[in-house]
């Protein structure tokens, strides 16, 4: 019995000093591991504070924005930025009146016409060539211009793919797995340098344009499936409730179908709209002077060659900025939508 009590004594003891180590070797694995972490924020913290050189950024901010957009007529694109700000934060506050709610897409449409408008110039204002338009102007205006477009374009799509007359299917079919077995940065380069190839003579076709036409048949390929899956979320008995109403086909696609398919497909509709803000960055390889081609026009200036880290960081924070905003008001909309969902028929 002695023995017994002592063989049990030693085993508690011998699992108190294991657990003891375990825990200690634990604490000292947190221990570094936060240690770590804090120096790395640390020098981190450190080097933009103190030893990083932000006169790059801070003196160019309106070149950032704008390009070389003529300094007089800069008034013009921080209007339109602004108007696009207070919209968002408009639609964020979410209004209470339904009417306002009902105009709130009409008014997101009509931002880019005005848009272009603003930059363009004519009718009263000064026309600017679209070669000056540059920054994070010209990257909002490629990204609202080319989704505006890829949109109606990807509801086609995804109408023809399920379209019972099989010419229409095969060609709707063809063409969205066409598009997404081919890389962006192709079609860019076809839209930069083989478009002019086969246009007529004494016609050109402006490269911001070019550009904005490439991303739309790009997009609008991946638009189209996420469409298609909204319209197969779609319960029959929404079509056989429609058809019961004496609703035709026509009314029944667009007054029934489409809503819907929008409604499920918003999350993906919102990630190809970040995708594609943050894909109007591969401009600055074909030319054009967006927000990453003003950063690498900077860093060949000889004042800022090596500059490297502050340029690319400042136009990372400016990226992740714009697509959180994004996101946000995605998930906003998103949930107004659900809010205002009328009692369906399941």
């Amino acid at each position: 019995m002695p023995n017994k009590i002592i063989k049990s004594g030693l085993k508690l003891l011998e699992n108190n000093i294991r657990d003891l180590f375990s825990n200690l070797l634990s604490l000292i694995l947190r221990l570094c591991i936060i240690s770590a972490i804090g120096l790395t924020f640390f020098y981190i913290f450190q080097w933009l504070a103190i030893t990083a050189n932000w006169k790059v950024v801070s003196s160019n901010v309106p070149l950032f924005a704008f390009g070389s957009f003529p300094s007089d007529q800069r008034w013009r694109p921080s209007l339109w930025i602004i108007s696009l700000l207070f919209l968002s934060i408009f639609t964020l506050i979410g209004p209470n009146r339904k009417w306002l709610r009902r105009i709130l897409p009409f008014a997101w449409i009509s931002t880019i016409p005005i848009g272009i408008y603003l930059l363009s110039g004519g009718l009263g204002l000064l026309p600017v060539a679209s070669r000056d338009w540059g920054g994070l102007s010209l990257t909002i205006l490629l990204t609202g211009c080319s989704f505006l477009l890829s949109l109606p374009l990807g509801i086609l799509l995804a109408l023809g793919r399920q379209s019972k007359l099989l010419v229409i299917k095969h060609l709707s079919s063809l063409y969205i797995d066409s598009m997404r077995a081919v890389p962006l940065i192709a079609v860019l380069f076809f839209g930069q340098l083989l478009i002019p190839l086969f246009l007529p003579l004494g016609v050109e076709v402006d490269r911001v344009w070019r550009a904005v036409l490439a991303f739309t048949l790009f997009v609008s390929a991946y638009i189209s499936e996420d469409i298609r899956g909204g319209l197969q979320a779609i319960p029959n008995t929404q079509i056989e409730a429609a058809e019961t109403l004496g609703l035709n086909q026509f009314q029944i696609t667009f007054f029934v179908l489409i809503p819907q398919a929008l409604r499920i497909a918003l999350p993906a509709l919102a990630n190809q709209a970040i995708g594609l803000f943050q894909n109007t960055s591969l401009m600055a390889i074909l030319g054009l002077v967006e927000l990453l081609g003003v950063g690498r026009s900077l860093l060949a200036n000889p004042e800022f060659i090596g500059r490297y880290i502050e340029v690319y960081i400042w136009l990372a924070s400016v990226y992740w900025l714009f697509c959180t905003f994004m996101a946000i008001l995605a998930r906003h909309i998103e949930q107004r939508m659900a809010i205002d969902k009328p009692n369906l028929v399941p």
